[in-house]
């Protein structure tokens, strides 16, 4: 009796220790998980503002960040300044086809011309919708203005090959991934209307 009771409290002392253990570990994975993704969006600030951190290390990064980029608020609407160029960052983010879709999208000083964009989080194909995040897509959008001649929104990617390279606001699509971008095109001019009143220079 006395060798089953033995057994039971050090089955359950165990129990509880690796209990303590796993949850230590849990919540250690989890703030490096959330410091990884807070790092991350920093590096795709700094990549849409085109200031270079590859070689950096973390600590560097984070110092390259605070000295030149500003963050600022506007109702619920985060958005960044570079303090080098006065270049103006927008967070995106919306449905693609598989999940969401998160990036960036920087507009030089005219808060018009697109500077550079990037999708840093998404769940779409690879090789078909998941070549948004590539440079061979983003840089596309590179000198594209986001107004018509009536100050609308209307940045757009097209199904296929753009015809006329004088038009300043279509940006050439992926062959194989329409609903991917057909999801990006809206949620990009969704984000950018939310922002409207500032960057026509009345916010």
């Amino acid at each position: 009796m006395h060798s089953n009771f033995s057994t039971y409290r050090f089955i359950v002392i165990l129990t509880g220790i690796a209990a303590l253990l796993l949850s230590f570990t849990s919540t250690s994975l989890n703030d490096r998980i959330e410091q990884n993704k807070a790092l991350d969006v920093k590096k795709n600030i700094l990549k849409v503002a085109g200031i270079e951190y590859s070689e950096l290390t973390i600590d560097q990064i984070e110092k390259q960040y605070s000295q030149n980029i500003l963050e600022k608020v506007i109702s619920d609407n985060n958005y960044y300044l570079c303090k080098i160029d006065d270049s103006f960052i927008i967070p995106i983010e919306g449905k693609g086809l598989w999940g969401e879709v998160k990036g960036f999208i920087a507009l030089q000083k005219d808060l018009n011309t697109i500077k550079d964009i990037t999708f840093y989080s998404h769940q779409e194909t690879p090789g078909l919708g998941g070549e948004i995040e590539k440079v061979n897509f983003t840089s596309k959008f590179i000198g594209e203005l986001i107004f018509n001649n009536q100050g609308e929104v209307a940045i757009t990617i097209a199904k296929g090959d753009v015809k006329d390279e004088v038009i300043d606001n279509i940006v050439d699509g992926i062959s194989g991934a329409t609903l991917t971008t057909k999801g990006v095109n809206v949620f990009l001019k969704d984000d950018l209307t939310r922002y409207l009143k500032l960057l026509k220079g009345k916010g």
